[in-house]
C-alpha cells in the first residue's frame, strides 16, 4: 500500500507582485515548505525575499498566484485571523513599547480569547523556553531590555499561541555578532524541541547555511534555486548562485 506524501504547511504557486508604477517585486515564485522544516530566503536588497514572506500572512497582497497555509488559500481568509495563526518576528522585534513584557507575549492569546490564567501560564512557559525568567522580566518594558532580550521576547510572542508556521524577517540582523551567535544556538534548540515550520529571511548566507534545512536564493523577484545547503554548494543551478557561494568561501 502506498503512503500519501505529507502535505506542505505552506505553498506558494506563481506568486507575483507588481506595483502601480510598474515595478515588479515578484515574478511568479513557487515553493513549498514542509512540516518541521526551516526554509531560508536569501538575496541582496530588492531581491523580493521580504515581499514574498509578507504575502504568506497577507501583509502584502500578491498581484497574481496563490498562497496556501495548511491547504487553505489565504486569499479567502480574514487577514487578521490569518495573522493570529501565523507567528511573525520582524527585524526590530515589533514589540509594543508601552506594553509590559507579559502583555506583549500575551498579545495573540488575548486576541484569541484565552482566559487570564491560561495566558499567564503560557507566558511563563514561553519566556522560560527562550531563557527569560517571568519574575525578572514580565513587568519590564521593551525599552528596558537589551536587543537580544527583546528578540527573545519577540520569539516568545510568536510562539505563544502555538502556530503551525513562523515567519522570521531578518530577526538577527540588528544584533551584535556575539548576541547573534547565541540566538542562533537558541533558535536551533527551539527548532529541535518544538519542530516548528519556519521561513527565515536573511541577507547572510552563512546564517542560512547554519540554520536552514533548505535555502532559496532570490534575485530580482525570482527564485533562482531552492535546495539543501549541500545541494547548493555542490550543484549551483545559476551563475548568480555560484558567485554567491564563492563569496561565502572567501
Amino acid at each position: 500500500m502506498s503512503i500519501a506524501p505529507i502535505a506542505p504547511i505552506l505553498e506558494a504557486v506563481g506568486v507575483a507582485k507588481t506595483y502601480g508604477d510598474g515595478t515588479t517585486a515578484l515574478g511568479g515564485v513557487s515553493l513549498a515548505v514542509h512540516p518541521g522544516e526551516t526554509v531560508a530566503l536569501v538575496g541582496e536588497s530588492g531581491s523580493g525575499k521580504t515581499t514574498l514572506l509578507r504575502t504568506f500572512n497577507r501583509m502584502v497582497e500578491p498581484s497574481a498566484g496563490d498562497v496556501r497555509v495548511e491547504g487553505q488559500p489565504v486569499a479567502g481568509l480574514d487577514p487578521f485571523a490569518l495573522r493570529r495563526r501565523i507567528g511573525y518576528v520582524p527585524q526590530d522585534g515589533g514589540l509594543i513599547p508601552h506594553w509590559r513584557i507579559e502583555k506583549n507575549v500575551e498579545l495573540v492569546p488575548r486576541l484569541l480569547g484565552w482566559d487570564r490564567d491560561r495566558r499567564r501560564a503560557r507566558t511563563r512557559e514561553m519566556l522560560e523556553l527562550v531563557g527569560l525568567d517571568l519574575q525578572a522580566h514580565a513587568s519590564r518594558y521593551p525599552g528596558e531590555l537589551s536587543g537580544g532580550q527583546r528578540q527573545r521576547v519577540a520569539f516568545a510572542r510568536a510562539l505563544a499561541a502555538d502556530p503551525p508556521l513562523i515567519l522570521l524577517d531578518e530577526p538577527f540582523g540588528a544584533l551584535d555578532a556575539l548576541t547573534r551567535l547565541e540566538l542562533h544556538r537558541q533558535f536551533l534548540d527551539l527548532k529541535k524541541a518544538l519542530g516548528k515550520t519556519t521561513v527565515l529571511v536573511t541577507h547572510d548566507l552563512a546564517e542560512a547555511f547554519r540554520l536552514a534545512d533548505r535555502i532559496g536564493v532570490m534575485r530580482a523577484g525570482r527564485l533562482l534555486q531552492l535546495g539543501t545547503p549541500d545541494e547548493l554548494a555542490k550543484r549551483p543551478a545559476d551563475p548568480y548562485v555560484e558567485a554567491l557561494l564563492e563569496m561565502r568561501r572567501v
